[in-house]
């Protein structure tokens, strides 16, 4: 029987591995691109920074140390100078897919932080296995500019899972949609017409502006502005804006909305302050062939005949006056029922003159 040489003694003392091989190795020496690893082996494993991480400037130092114990996959038993190379994030993104599928089964929610914002959507990464979520999927709404979510954790469930073609992907898209339905049904159980509640201006139009009420936006037409008339709703609110708001009517998943408040009626005490025979003061708002209309109060205008403007024939409203022109005149008819208050200037220059 022949005997062993020392170097095959020493050969059998180590265990033996292969390619693809999962082991476990202690952190014997770190460099800023380079780990070296006791894997129990005749030869000392090499992991380099691009089989650590996909970050590209990575400082190996900072995340590990000697002493620190790690599981590595082996890429090659020999390479070439007698080194073992291994591989860590390979192993990770393994184990991340693994995790990946089990989710994509489940459809459970997952939350990571996004690592790239793409020309077509977004990127993130869960234990080093990537998915990318496409911009038609990132929201419910178009987003233009997508650099916002960069660095931010987002929610996303796996709708596609194929690790094989590195297609793995997320949709943003339907969590939004199904936590707006939620809020939207909430909503609806608890609003009626005749409430006050308070909402975020999300858009305003030439013709109205949209509140969003938590869970449905509702519609305030222009008509619904203001007792007064509102000419362009863009000088009065701003986006962002908190409005306090009525709702006039719910009509299946459409809602009006209203600032006029029928405690703020300029109607409930117009009898009084608009009495046939008052002397009143107002401003021109608009004019027509026949008279003048003049506002004596946000909600509250009257007609000014244009045989009440003065003594002196006048053709046209607009030959003796002008928009916006402030007048004094008397009250000489009140019809609270039709809201219709007629004025005349003509008997104030008659008194003017008797006296």
């Amino acid at each position: 029987m022949s005997e062993l040489s020392f170097e095959q003694m020493l050969d059998e003392s180590f265990k033996t591995i292969r390619n693809g091989e999962v082991v476990e190795g202690t952190v014997i020496d770190v460099k800023e691109d380079e780990i070296i690893l006791n894997i129990g082996y005749k030869a000392d494993g090499i992991l380099t920074r691009n089989e650590y991480t996909n970050e590209a400037n990575l400082d190996l130092t900072t995340v590990v140390k000697p002493g620190d114990k790690m599981e590595v996959k082996v890429l090659k038993v020999n390479d070439g100078e007698g080194q073992v190379l291994l591989t860590y994030k390979r192993l990770a993104a393994e184990k991340g897919n693994k995790r990946l599928e089990e989710a994509f089964e489940n459809k459970e929610v997952l939350k990571a932080k996004v690592t790239q914002v793409l020309n077509g959507g977004l990127s993130v990464v869960i234990d080093e296995a990537r998915i990318f979520i496409p911009a038609s999927l990132v929201s419910d709404v178009y987003e233009k500019d997508l650099t916002k979510y960069a660095d931010q954790e987002i929610e996303f469930v796996i709708t596609e899972f194929n690790p094989r073609r590195r297609r793995i992907i997320g949709d943003r898209k339907q969590l939004i949609v199904a936590e707006k339905a939620k809020l939207q049904e909430e909503l609806f159980a608890r609003i009626h017409a005749g409430d006050t509640v308070e909402g975020v201006i999300k858009n305003v139009t030439d013709f109205g502006a949209f509140i969003d009420l938590g869970g449905a936006d509702g519609l305030l037409h222009i008509s619904e502005m203001s007792w007064g008339r509102v000419e362009n709703p863009k000088k009065v609110f701003k986006v962002g804006e908190k409005l306090t708001v009525l709702i006039k009517e719910i009509n299946g998943d459409k809602i009006a909305l209203s600032l006029k408040f029928p405690e703020q009626n300029p109607w409930l005490n117009a009898s009084e302050k608009y009495a046939i025979g008052t002397v009143v003061t107002g401003k021109v708002a608009r004019m027509t062939d026949f008279g003048a209309f003049i506002e004596l109060e946000p909600g509250v205008d009257a007609l000014l005949h244009v045989s009440q403007i003065s003594r002196e024939h006048v053709e046209k409203p607009s030959d003796a006056l002008k928009v916006g022109q402030e007048i004094t005149a008397k009250v000489v008819d009140f019809n609270e029922e039709d809201k219709k208050i007629s004025l005349s200037m003509k008997v104030l220059e008659k008194a003017s003159e008797e006296e």
